[in-house]
């Protein structure tokens, strides 16, 4: 069998030569690059950008999210929830069946939840004190019941983040660590795609699965091809070469127009609800000290970051506004202020002598170097020593599980993990977070801990909004982080390649069942 290389800029597919079998229908490949690794593809422990990218190909939840932040049916095909919304139950689909054929039954629901709380990584802590081994059970073969240690408002939304596994699979490789060897080389899913290809650090390909039980719509995408480099001249190169179908979403100014001239790619650009921050973590000099915090806010020149170096839109809280129903809309805009600056830092306990500051930032990320660079610019003329610290990100996702290791300011971007409020702030704020690339900050503050938990614990949707207000302002005051801006995302996309919309939640919007090839 003989496979001859798709050549996007023909706006043909490769073909699958079967030897005496005949031509076999064209073959629809889509290669995108990341700038990221993927770092695990067990849905016990996938956490970041990339992970959910793979994952939510190879793997199906019960429900998934749609474009505005809709729950949609997956898996289930209903679920219906108590009057104290702490009991919710959700009804199979008949036809749902794992990629080996065998189905999908709440046993195997059950054993995804129960292995998730075991291991405790990845997504376990939206659970937290809200489910316990033995809350969830199988009623029968297709209907699976949650009961709640308490009333968890965002529940519905969180569902989506676990992947459910085939138990027999996992039980049978579980070896002396509950299947985390297996699963992370090898997909035991519900998925629409399988796992061809991962040469970790360089590249993952998926194969659709003909027999996925949901179907595909017309122009399905057959294979996808993902090639992990952050450099900017190697993705204008595969684009020259017809090799590169899709870009991710950080690539520089300068590519984006590079790519559009050469007539083959749309720009597609959509506002998120991602926001970038640096993150300032609060226990080690000189973050520790809220005036350095705040000179830090004052010190970063907002305008050239959002409309010379990277496009975005404006961030005046944690939150981004596109959660509208809970913004605090009346927190004025952060300012570029090296005069206030210089006020802050003299009521600092570091004022008066030169400051060391460590930045970090992901290495060979042209936007975030430049970025790093104009604050060190800036910094400078406040009496700061700057060290730039570029690590790649398995390094930096490495660093942050440690207060002592974490550098005092990070790049990080942060969207919601489910489309919901607290998705923004129990992950990056509160005490049980901390120890993760999301939560650099290590705030563990009990006043914020207690707000947070106040809005989980209500169905209340004005009290909700009334806490989250309360709670940005809070924030706000507190500085853990600069807010550099609202993400909007953009990709170079191969003129036949349609169907990205941003969704709320992950890299949910990189589920490929939704995206078509549209030429012919």
């Amino acid at each position: 069998m003989r496979k001859l290389r798709f050549i996007a800029s023909t706006a043909a597919a490769a073909v699958l030569l079967a030897g005496t079998a005949g031509t076999a229908a064209a073959k629809t490949v889509v290669t995108m690059n990341t700038v990221q690794i993927f770092g695990t593809i067990d849905p016990a422990k996938i956490s970041d950008y990339t992970d959910y990218m793979a994952a939510v190909n190879l793997y199906d939840s019960l429900t998934s999210v749609d474009s505005k932040g809709a729950i949609i049916p997956e898996l289930a095909e209903s679920w219906t929830v108590s009057d104290d919304a702490k009991e919710v139950t959700y009804k199979i689909r008949a036809d749902a069946k794992f990629s080996d054929g065998s189905p999908v039954e709440a046993s195997d629901v059950v054993y995804s939840f129960e292995r998730l709380l075991r291991i405790n990584q990845g997504p376990a802590n939206l659970f937290a004190d809200v489910l316990a081994p033995g809350s969830v059970v199988a009623v029968d073969a297709k209907t699976v019941k949650f009961t709640l240690s308490k009333t968890f408002a965002p529940f519905l939304a969180t569902v989506p983040a676990v992947f459910i596994v085939n138990a027999d699979v996992v039980k049978e490789n579980a070896g002396s660590d509950d299947g985390q060897t297996y699963l992370s080389t090898k997909v035991a899913g519900a998925g629409a795609y399988k796992l061809v290809e991962w040469d970790r650090g360089a590249k993952m390909t998926i194969e659709r699965d003909p027999n996925y039980y949901k179907g595909f719509g017309e122009g399905p995408i057959d294979e996808v091809r993902w090639i992990v480099t952050n450099d900017e001249a190697t993705v204008r190169s595969l684009a020259a070469s017809g090799e590169l179908t899709m870009t991710s979403q950080y690539q520089s100014p300068e590519t984006y127009k590079a790519l559009e001239a050469m007539g083959r790619f749309n720009i597609v650009s959509q506002d998120t609800a991602t926001a970038f921050y640096l993150k300032l973590n609060t226990k080690v000099p000189p973050t520790d000290d809220i005036h350095i915090r705040r000179a830090l806010a004052l010190a970063t020149d907002y305008a050239t970051i959002r409309d010379v170096i990277l496009p975005g839109g404006e961030l005046t809280s944690p939150l981004p506004s596109s959660f509208a129903d809970f913004h605090a809309s009346d927190i004025a805009a952060p300012k570029y202020d090296l005069e206030a600056a210089k006020a802050e830092i003299a009521q600092s306990k570091y004022a008066g002598s030169e400051i060391p500051i460590t930045l970090g930032y992901v290495a060979g990320t042209k936007f975030e170097e430049e970025i790093s660079l104009l604050m060190q610019s800036n910094l400078e003329q406040l009496g700061f020593k700057v060290t730039q610290q570029a690590d790649p990100w398995n390094r930096i996702t490495e660093l942050a599980t440690k207060v002592e290791t974490t550098p005092a300011v990070n790049q990080i971007f942060f969207g919601p993990t489910y489309p919901s409020p607290d998705s923004m702030f129990f992950t990056q704020y509160h005490s049980k977070s901390a120890g993760t690339w999301a939560s650099a900050e290590w705030l563990q503050d009990p006043a914020i801990d207690a707000l947070i938990d106040e809005a989980r614990s209500t169905g209340d949707i004005a009290k909700q909004a009334t806490i989250y207000r309360d709670l940005q302002h809070k924030l706000v005051e507190l500085q853990p982080d600069v807010f550099l801006m609202t993400q909007k995302v953009q990709h170079a996309m191969d003129k036949c390649l349609t169907g990205f919309n941003a969704v709320p939640m992950q890299s949910f919007d990189y589920d490929f069942t939704r995206y078509s090839w549209t030429c012919k």
